[in-house]
């Protein structure tokens, strides 16, 4: 069965991201214009909906390329040089799309793990 235009847009990870987050951008406008308490009350249940969808967050070290020879000869202890050096910003990505920056950091509540402190927020560019 073919797909329709708009079924096939939103297939794409990207225009899906960009439709939720303009939907989410229009109820928020909107109920900040209303000042009908129920109206409120309604529109915090649909923003908690919005709220608890699961996103996939990765945080970019670096990467590299190398022959598949190369990759194939990796072993336990091998060490893979990435494109990256101690102390640049590492990247923050969404869903596939970057959306930030950060600087690794250990955790003060739990020395044995890191995080990530964002240092900049990538603007969002609407996509043609």
């Amino acid at each position: 069965m073919a797909k329709t235009k708009v079924e096939a847009e939103l297939d794409q990870p990207d225009e899906q991201l960009d439709r939720a987050i303009e939907e989410l951008r229009g109820v928020l406008q909107e109920e900040e214009k209303r000042p009908d308490v129920a109206f409120r009350a309604a529109s915090g249940a649909n923003s908690n909906i919005i709220m608890s969808i699961p996103v996939d967050v990765q945080i970019i070290l670096g990467s590299t390329e190398m022959p598949v020879s190369d990759l194939m000869a990796l072993q336990k202890g091998s060490t893979v040089a990435l494109n990256r050096r101690i102390g640049e910003p590492v990247d923050v990505v969404v869903n596939g799309r970057k959306i930030a920056r950060g600087e690794i950091t250990v955790l003060e509540s739990d020395p044995s793990r890191f995080g990530i402190r964002l240092t900049e927020i990538i603007a969002a560019t609407k996509s043609a």
